[in-house]
């Protein structure tokens, strides 16, 4: 949903799972639904960085989920592993994958969508293709399984721009399952969420350096 000062965010009752941990950094399964961060409403506090801060008081946030998308965050424990993951983030020396549904039958068996992306400023927090002051962004998709009406994908954003995957899935005319902002409303109405899943990170441990490929299966 797109959040206002008014919009209050349904609650979420789903739990947050820890997949790994280490004196550096965890990674966790955010269910959808939850925010990544307090939204702007006083009554949307519940978030998956309020709800980790109970058990762990020095964790802090290193990249975002859209709240209707789940799957595989990282979290810094201490600002030193912060600014690491931060930077590998930065200059996309992290790996990310992610399983999404989309409506109907994808042709290509792989393919990699190019189409800069801006913030369509009177439609906010869509985005939309824009050639001539879009920022650029790349995703690589390949087709895991295809039925009459839906094909699964496995999606590799190159870049992370905001609501990247679903404009670019929408741009091949196979918006994901469940979108509220890019689908016709009979494929919004597939799904009661969205279905988008980050499902793999693959890095360098911020301080070991040691190879690190975290995987949290799709729920759908």
């Amino acid at each position: 949903m797109p959040e206002s000062s008014e919009f209050i965010v349904p609650p979420c009752h789903d739990a947050v799972r820890l997949l790994y941990e280490d004196e550096q950094l965890l990674a966790v399964d955010k269910p959808a639904g939850l925010l990544s961060v307090p939204g702007r409403h006083p009554a949307n506090r519940d978030c998956l960085i309020t709800r980790l801060q109970q058990d762990y008081p020095s964790a802090r946030i290193v990249h975002r989920l859209d709240m209707a998308t789940s799957g595989l965050m990282l979290i810094a424990l201490n600002p030193d592993s912060h600014r690491a993951l931060s930077r590998l983030f930065e200059q996309r020396q992290i790996h990310k994958e992610y399983h999404a549904v989309v409506a109907g039958q994808v042709a290509a068996h792989e393919g990699v969508i190019d189409l800069p992306l801006a913030c369509d400023w009177p439609r906010r927090p869509r985005q939309h293709i824009n050639f001539g002051h879009g920022k650029p962004a790349q995703t690589h998709y390949r087709r895991l399984d295809t039925s009459a009406t839906q094909s699964r994908l496995l999606l590799t954003p190159y870049t992370g721009r905001s609501h990247q995957l679903r404009v670019h899935c929408a741009s091949l005319g196979h918006p994901i399952l469940g979108c509220e902002f890019y689908a016709d409303a009979s494929t919004r109405d597939a799904s009661p969420r969205l279905l988008l899943h980050a499902s793999a990170l693959q890095l360098l441990h911020p301080v070991s350096g040691e190879a690190l490929s975290l995987h949290c299966e799709p729920p759908f």
